[in-house]
């Protein structure tokens, strides 16, 4: 028998460092899903707010009722010929109390309320000059107001970078704690196994021997339970329901098209950190041993 062989034998096949390996593995893994999952998702979420309030813009008309057609058509004209404008129009009726509904409830009567006219613009690629668009409109048509949205795009986009920021985070955090639990389980085995360490050594057994040995185990079982614990979050992830625009953020948390691969690296990534982590804390006993 080799001193390869016999120290394999010392790392307990069961008991409470191999349910403790196995079982924080599993739950660092689901839990890594769930932070892959928040980072990818905050990240469509970025760009789609971003993409999406950069496009478009609102004109707000304030003017009395006799004066609120003619306002309104010659402000549609001033847009229609401002360079970096695609398109504008005014919205209907019913479009403007969809967009009070959520506040004022579904019966807003709108013809016994000052609402003021608004206008959806929409740039094209260039874009245009929002305060030279601005002057044009207080010099012909003083109840219109321009909103680029830049006052909520900024926050909203913030918003949604920290969120990401917060998922790489939890990553972080998530592989440095299965790190802290693995080597703490390697720790008790080996200190449980100090006796048979040292035959081992009177026999001709190498400290990297031993060390290999308890790598070997601990990473084979952070693998296994990062493999369980990987399998249980993807599929809790697809359970969640789909995307939608009336559900917001919370129905887009998922994976989407070739996002579904990315949790298959954390399997790996925790068999790495048990690889490092358990032979840190292998070396260091050993040592301590001597």
């Amino acid at each position: 028998m080799s001193p390869e062989s016999g120290a394999d034998r010392v790392v307990p096949p069961s008991g409470f460092t191999a349910s403790l390996t196995m079982f924080s593995a599993g739950a660092m893994a689901f839990l890594a899903v769930f932070a892959m999952a928040l980072s990818l998702a905050t990240s469509r979420l970025a760009d789609r707010w971003g993409a999406e309030l950069a496009r478009s813009s609102t004109v707000r008309i304030s003017a009395p009722e006799e004066q609120m057609a003619a306002q309104t058509a010659a402000v549609v004209a001033i847009l229609q010929t401002t360079p970096g404008v695609r398109a504008a129009r005014a919205l209907t009726d019913e479009e403007q109390t969809a967009l009070l509904e959520p506040w004022f409830g579904p019966d807003l009567p709108l013809d016994t309320l000052p609402v003021p006219q608004l206008i959806e613009v929409i740039e094209d690629t260039d874009g245009f000059d929002p305060q030279g668009l601005r002057l044009r409109l207080q010099a012909e048509a003083p109840g219109a107001v321009l909103d680029d949205h830049t006052r909520w795009r900024r926050p909203l986009v913030d918003a949604a970078n920290r969120l990401r920021t917060l998922g790489i985070m939890s990553l972080l955090l998530i592989a440095a704690t299965t790190g802290a639990m693995i080597t703490l389980a390697a720790n008790a085995a080996l200190s449980a196994n100090a006796q048979v360490v040292s035959v081992l050594r009177l026999v001709g057994a190498r400290d990297r021997y031993i060390a290999n040995a308890f790598v070997r185990r601990f990473t084979l079982r952070a693998l296994v339970g990062a493999l369980g614990g990987t399998a249980l979050g993807m599929i809790s992830i697809a359970l969640l329901p789909e995307a939608s625009t009336a559900g917001g953020f919370l129905t887009g948390l998922g994976f989407q098209g070739v996002h579904w691969f990315w949790p298959l690296i954390v399997p790996p990534l925790a068999a790495l950190v048990a690889l490092i982590a358990t032979r840190a804390a292998a070396l260091r006993v050993l040592k301590g041993l001597t």
